[in-house]
């Protein structure tokens, strides 16, 4: 699966912002992804009958969230779990550890904390997300996709379209296209905007020879503001299949003046297509 950065952001730590807005009061990834802002959760929301642990808990998760945002991953962990040993029932410090573990590459970590997460709130929908989106890391596709519908069947969930673009990317994976690309669509209904569905719906048609679908979806990411080496090489490619050369060398050009290191620029160079 092809990697997609917007404003810095991967695939992997896109997932991490999104659910970082779900959580009170942490702030930075609203606008990363797509849908963007969810309500916070019961336990999540400041109130005036908060214990003071809690209180001392929300401040280390604050602090814990905006480590991660910046890539200190060992630093969020260590407030994440200073916040789950002030306030062992908080279910949002599990649930952002279980994000901290993902950003380290500990999936069993990720897993544990993530599942403790879930006991203590089994109809969140957002902990649903993460856990699913763990799941598809750790290959275990059906039961992602569990998880991913079991979100989108509560009705008062207000961040469909990242959910769908997840389940999409991870029907990818497992080989799915047919259903990857019907959860890619019905993501894009909603957020026409996300670069990463759009590339994805562009990718998957392009291989299966719809160039002309292809295109569309391509252009509409490579004209905004989040067009990256990979966007723009398959822009080329579907260019060259459509068999115009104009924009095909338009894009070239960008790639040579925007990215020319990138290996997709190379690539170009060499006329290296079908890698």
């Amino acid at each position: 699966m092809a990697l997609w950065r917007r404003k810095g952001i991967g695939i992997g730590p896109l997932a991490i912002c999104l659910a970082l807005a779900t959580l009170a009061g942490l702030s930075g990834c609203a606008h990363q992804a797509g849908p963007e802002t969810v309500a916070g959760t019961a336990d999540s929301m400041p109130s005036a009958g908060d214990s003071d642990l809690r209180r001392r808990a929300r401040i280390r998760l604050e602090l814990a969230a905006s480590y991660l945002q910046t890539g200190q991953t060992e630093v969020a962990l260590q407030e994440v779990n200073q916040a789950v040993a002030i306030d062992p029932s908080y279910a949002d410090a599990y649930h952002l550890r279980g994000l901290v573990y993902m950003g380290m590459g500990d999936l069993p970590g990720a897993e544990d904390s993530l599942r403790r997460a879930q006991g203590m709130r089994p109809n969140d929908p957002d902990i649903m997300h993460n856990y699913g989106w763990l799941q598809c890391q750790r290959q275990q596709y059906e039961q992602a996709n569990q998880l991913f519908e079991r979100a989108l069947a509560i009705p008062t969930y207000a961040a469909r379209s990242k959910t769908l673009m997840s389940q999409g990317l991870c029907y990818q994976r497992a080989g799915r296209v047919a259903e990857a690309e019907k959860s890619l669509l019905r993501a894009y209904e909603i957020d026409a905007g996300n670069p990463v569905v759009g590339y994805h719906l562009a990718a998957i048609l392009l291989a299966r020879g719809e160039v002309k679908r292809a295109q569309f979806y391509i252009r509409r990411v490579n004209n905004g503001e989040f067009a990256n080496a990979e966007s723009l090489w398959l822009g080329v490619k579907v260019e060259r299949a459509l068999g115009d050369s104009v924009a095909m060398r338009q894009l070239g050009e960008q790639l040579h003046k925007r990215f020319p290191d990138a290996k997709e620029t190379h690539a170009y160079e060499r006329g290296v297509f079908n890698d």
